[in-house]
């Protein structure tokens, strides 16, 4: 097998997108010793390691430095909505591949992160990179667009493309559910319904193992923790650990039956690479938050 060892030198690694998770990976990088460049329209919030440029990546093309080794596309939609997403996501994705023909820069590798939306509701059946992606929502089916824009383009280069599939996103400053929880907002839904979860840290850790690990990436990986919980049970655990009141259960066919799907997301193949979780369960991850580490208390 081919391997890379990226620990022969310092790196430049790219950040589009250095938003909450794109700047948790960027610290990461940094730590590691390499150099980080951050993409975004207000590159003045980004922390000292991470190198902030004014970049609106989706309406026009950034400047890049020259010697960038490893990119990473985090971006982010600003409103639930189609147009929001292919601005956010198939032009960022376009733009970043256009600004680096333009300069004639092939990165070694270059992460988009993307989404378990692209997989459609299973009925409960496990999900994997092998599973074909039939979104039913618009928001997969873009994200699906993005990923065959990033194969297409990067197939003709020496670049090596990855698709990170995250499942969603909890942790410091991402606290919904806890806090639906506390304020009595919460509502199990009646139909049981697996949720899919990772910890902003872990998803981060994700980004730089699967970006400079010495053996050659496959093109898509699915980014979960070890448990696709049941969404009552992330509820009912959450009520006993802050000592509120059970939620209730909705009636059939109410609202809160109306939510993504119901699918069980692998990460096998994550896994098989050597990466290791913090939090390889929610309940180590919400543990984690509920002792103080980023909830926003009321």
């Amino acid at each position: 097998m081919t391997v890379w060892n990226c620990q022969t030198r310092d790196m430049t690694v790219l950040i589009a997108g250095c938003g909450d998770l794109g700047t948790e990976a960027g610290l990461r990088f940094a730590a590691a010793g390499h150099q980080v460049v951050g993409l975004r329209r207000s590159p003045e919030k980004l922390p000292p390691e991470i190198r902030g440029v004014y970049a609106d990546l989706a309406v026009e093309l950034p400047e890049l430095p020259a010697d960038v080794d490893i990119v990473v596309v985090a971006v982010a939609a600003d409103a639930s909505t189609e147009e929001a997403y292919r601005a956010a996501y198939l032009n960022g994705v376009k733009n970043v591949l256009d600004a680096l023909e333009r300069q004639s820069i092939e990165p070694r590798r270059v992460l988009f992160v993307s989404s378990t939306a692209v997989y459609k509701d299973s009925g409960g059946a496990v999900v994997d990179e092998s599973t074909p992606t039939e979104p039913t929502r618009f928001s997969g089916k873009v994200l699906v667009e993005a990923e065959e824009l990033l194969f297409a383009r990067t197939r003709r280069t020496g670049t090596q493309p990855i698709s990170l599939r995250l499942g969603g996103i909890y942790g410091p400053g991402r606290t919904r559910l806890i806090d639906q929880v506390r304020t009595g907002q919460a509502v199990i839904p009646a139909q049981p319904r697996h949720t899919n979860r990772v910890h902003r840290d872990d998803a981060a850790a994700m980004i730089v193992h699967l970006t400079t690990m010495d053996q050659v990436p496959d093109p898509v990986y699915v980014g979960v923790d070890d448990h696709a919980a049941e969404m009552g049970e992330v509820m009912r655990f959450l009520a006993s650990e802050m000592g509120c009141p059970e939620p209730p259960t909705a009636a059939p066919g109410g609202a809160s039956d109306a939510g993504p799907g119901d699918k069980r997301c692998s990460n096998s193949r994550l896994r098989a690479t050597g990466f290791e979780l913090t939090f390889p369960t929610y309940k180590e991850g919400y543990r984690a938050l509920l002792s103080g580490q980023g909830v926003r208390h009321p």
